[in-house]
């Protein structure tokens, strides 16, 4: 439950991985892979974390700017795409329109994941550190339950969304989103590149 709570905490913070799944559930594209690519993603970061990678990361101030300016980098220009999309419009009116490769997709959710920052504090740091300070035998069970809440979270988000896609057609709607998707990264990056991650 303690992994649970904690875990469910964490991951429901906007963030590029959140933007990332609900856009694809709203377009119907590629939810599914989607959700489960993130949701393993999560479950083997925390694992990580909670078995012993937390602690050398965030020992390392080298390590944790090169998360930093990485995904600051990306995220900067993740937002400058989607500014574009809810700039010029017609991008995606309809569930499953203009969706993207599976291949294409799941390297942005990649790309989102790992070169995010934020997800290595959250999962292997954060998660990491509370882990650790548990009994050893219960250290899986921990992690368990912070696995759960990702796998909820996500298809929660994923197929949600995609359940919701009809009631939100109008191009108004998807240049919304588009628009605040590109806020939401392009502020996230430009505190990675102004404040250190730790």
């Amino acid at each position: 439950m303690q992994g649970w709570l904690t875990g469910a905490s964490l991951i429901m913070a906007i963030g590029a991985q959140n933007a990332l799944v609900l856009r694809q559930g709203l377009m119907r594209s590629h939810v599914a892979p989607v959700v489960f690519f993130c949701t393993l993603s999560d479950v083997l970061l925390i694992c990580l974390g909670v078995f012993g990678l937390g602690a050398v990361i965030a020992s390392s101030p080298l390590v944790l700017n090169l998360f930093r300016w990485g995904g600051a980098v990306f995220l900067i220009l993740y937002g400058l795409r989607a500014a574009q999309r809810a700039w010029v419009g017609g991008a995606a009116l309809q569930a499953g329109a203009n969706a993207a490769a599976l291949r294409a997709t799941l390297l942005t959710a990649a790309a989102l994941t790992f070169l995010n920052p934020h997800v290595y504090l959250d999962t292997v740091v954060l998660l990491g550190t509370l882990g650790a300070q548990i009994a050893a035998e219960q250290r899986w069970a921990f992690a368990l339950g912070a696995s759960l809440a990702s796998l909820m979270w996500f298809s929660l988000l994923g197929f949600g969304a995609a359940a919701a896609a009809d009631a939100l057609r109008k191009p108004w709607v998807w240049r919304a989103i588009d628009a605040m998707v590109a806020v939401l990264m392009l502020v996230l990056g430009l505190q990675l590149a102004l404040k250190p991650v730790a």
